[in-house]
């Protein structure tokens, strides 16, 4: 029997906006397997399936999860919130799948954070764009400080997922004191929290204002480049058209 896997972005929770070929792959499958807030966000559309859930920092017995079940002649679905290529299950299940050489593998993207995150705010990303995760569990936090400089010296709006957690309850602030060495405290930004799930949360404010913003791991946070402008209270990055 010849199995496949799925890696499957959902998008952000809300069934609308999850993709048509997400839910068609995730109708065909057997066996659904992901972290269970995220099996939480499709259990009851998908009540026929074998559900596998694990906790956090459980990703890579996940990944072999996945192959041992192919490998056993099952199609399964592991699923991601947002896209299954961006902060997703995507590499460490190709990387898994390699060592047992299992090529049946197919990637689903979903609708990441930056871009469900950036609709409720208006249009903060018309521009070029750097998405910087602010979680030093995988990255140490100087290559984090790097990225941060080099993404506010070149000019690029800038999204930053994972902001901050209990253990990491001061890392907005850091990552702002490090931006406002090279940005101006005026620089127009903002935040979704909850995005696509009940109860979402926005906020347009300053670099200088962000700072002092109390934010946790549902929030996605949006800085400007130096043509952002809070427009009838949206933020906007032009395109650059009316030059």
């Amino acid at each position: 029997m010849k199995g496949k896997v799925y890696v499957v972005g959902i998008g952000p929770g809300d069934a609308r906006m999850m993709t048509k070929e997400a839910e068609e792959i995730l109708g065909l499958c057997d066996t659904i397997v992901g972290y269970k807030t995220y099996i939480d966000l499709v259990r009851d559309r998908y009540p026929d399936k074998e559900i596998i859930e694990n906790g956090m920092r459980s990703e890579i017995e996940r990944c072999q999860i996945c192959v041992r079940e192919a490998l056993s002649g099952k199609k399964v679905a592991l699923i991601c919130s947002g896209d299954a290529g961006i902060y997703g299950m995507a590499s460490p299940l190709l990387e898994e799948a390699e060592k047992d050489g299992f090529v049946d593998v197919t990637i689903v993207p979903g609708v990441t954070a930056a871009l469900s995150g950036a609709a409720v705010l208006g249009a903060p990303l018309g521009h070029d764009v750097c998405m910087i995760s602010l979680s030093d569990i995988l990255t140490p936090f100087a290559l984090i400080e790097k990225r941060l400089l080099c993404a506010a010296e070149g000019d690029f709006c800038i999204v930053l997922y994972n902001p901050a957690s209990t253990k990491r309850a001061d890392y907005l602030r850091r990552a702002c004191d490090i931006l406002l060495t090279r940005l101006s405290p005026e620089t127009v930004c903002g935040y979704v929290r909850k995005i696509g799930r009940e109860g979402t949360e926005k906020k347009i404010c300053t670099l200088k204002e962000l700072r002092e913003e109390k934010v946790d791991m549902l929030t996605t946070v949006f800085i400007g480049n130096t043509a952002t402008r809070a427009i009838g209270g949206r933020m906007v990055t032009p395109r650059g058209y009316h030059r």
